[in-house]
């Protein structure tokens, strides 16, 4: 699917620059270029800067010449392609009943307690086929690239044995072959306590680490191992356990980190080096000062803490704390049913006091350095994969100043347009 691709005159060439995760200050950073130009060849990015030095070097007839596509993007803004380094988009079984037991009153923590919340998703996820699966999730990736998404990451865990983890990152790696966007797979296994296992969760993490993780790491069906490390669930020395087993095979670490209760998860993310702890609602003042001492992104899910009307995580705490903050959707189908990349913004800048500019590193650079790729992704840089998004609008302000409602008019993946938004009457999508 690689091209060849120039994008010339754009009104804001938002490069994000840089080939680790920003920290603090440095996210306020967009590295911007007016009157900006990009040139993709073979699907990478092999140059960069103002429109007249970039042609000055090769001349448009040149690149007319040998086949690139040329866009002009007079009146546009350019941005890396979003990277959402936080889903559980592949799952069969929606629970909108559940979602109206929440508004009268009902916590999310109490509806598991009752056998609802994510057991209904793993009893549905457990009898659906693997192409349901399949064709459902190519549906949700179809709507991502819509808001700008060029990188995803997706979970396994509304299986909770063998067959159906194993079925859900197989689903995940057909997806990545048949799909545009690239899919970054994380081994969750441990996402909840299964019913036939309550009361055993020693043993259920036994039979993870003895009788799942095996089969995922020979047939590499993941590349990060993640935990629902909380109260009621898995604790500390349980996750700990966990996570430096996958390390040991192998597997990057991930942790869904004190999301209802301060339990310790952060503390725990940066002693064993974990690449991202997620959620953090809950986390202490000690949690994230060793996770932004130990250069573990953050990456914070607004969009759970709106849906389930819980205080959003100290997202402006933790930058002033000098952290790596990334935002993802945390797309569900329980605590947060929304891949909207707009909502995101919304929230993120009018209710957790982060800047424009940082919630879109949070979503460029840093959301890659939550899936390590940020050597080959979330930046335009010369060398990295040619992933961006046009804007109709000339300025990246417009992202969250036009509340609620998508900006991209046109999404390139690896040097090729996938995604055109031409006109409520002639609205067409390119894979």
């Amino acid at each position: 699917m690689s091209g060849n691709l120039v994008i010339k005159n754009a009104s804001q060439l938002v490069t994000c620059s840089s080939f680790k995760a920003k920290q603090g200050k440095e996210m306020s950073d967009l590295h911007i270029i007016e009157d900006g130009a990009l040139v993709i060849e073979e699907g990478i990015i092999t140059a960069v800067g103002k429109t007249e030095d970039v042609l000055a070097v090769s001349h448009e007839a040149d690149f007319y010449s040998r086949g690139f596509e040329i866009i002009d993007a007079q009146a546009n803004a350019v941005l890396p392609g979003f990277v959402d380094s936080h889903t559980h988009f592949v799952f069969a079984g929606y629970r909108d009943e559940e979602f109206s037991w929440r508004l009268l009153g009902h916590s999310y923590m109490d509806i598991m307690k009752k056998g609802g919340g994510i057991f209904n998703t793993v009893r549905a996820t457990r009898s659906a086929a693997k192409e349901e699966l399949i064709e459902t999730g190519l549906k949700r990736l179809d709507s991502m690239v819509s808001f700008g998404v060029t990188t995803v990451e997706g979970k396994s865990g509304y299986g909770l044995d063998r067959t159906t983890e194993i079925k859900q990152l197989e689903a995940m790696k057909e997806l990545n072959n048949r799909h545009p966007v690239d899919i970054v797979s994380t081994f969750m296994g441990a996402h909840a306590v299964p019913q036939e296992y309550t009361g055993k969760e020693d043993a259920y993490i036994d039979y993870i680490i003895e009788r799942v993780m095996p089969e995922v790491t020979d047939r590499n069906l993941a590349e990060f191992c993640d935990i629902f490390c909380e109260k009621n669930v898995f604790s500390v020395p349980q996750s700990r356990r966990l996570l430096l087993k996958a390390k040991k095979n192998g597997l990057k670490i991930k942790i869904h980190a004190d999301e209802i209760v301060p339990l310790g998860g952060a503390e725990l993310a940066a002693a064993i080096g974990a690449v991202s702890a997620d959620h953090l609602l809950h986390a202490s003042d000690k949690g994230i000062s060793d996770i932004a001492e130990a250069g573990v992104v953050a990456t914070l899910l607004p969009g759970t803490a709106f849906s389930l009307k819980e205080p959003y995580a100290r997202g402006r705490y933790m930058i002033d704390m000098n952290c790596a903050v990334a935002l993802a959707t945390d797309l569900n189908p329980g605590s947060c049913f929304s891949e909207s990349i707009p909502l995101l913004f919304a929230l993120a800048t009018l209710y957790m006091n982060i800047s424009i500019e940082e919630a879109i590193t949070g979503l460029t650079i840093n959301g890659a350095a939550a899936l390590d790729l940020a050597d080959t992704a979330g930046s335009l840089d010369v060398g990295k994969t040619g992933d961006a998004i046009i804007l109709e609008y000339p300025s990246y302000k417009f992202i969250p100043y036009h509340i609620g409602v998508s900006t991209v008019e046109k999404v390139i993946k690896k040097g090729t347009l996938i995604f055109d938004n031409v006109g409520p009457l002639n609205y067409k999508k390119i894979f």
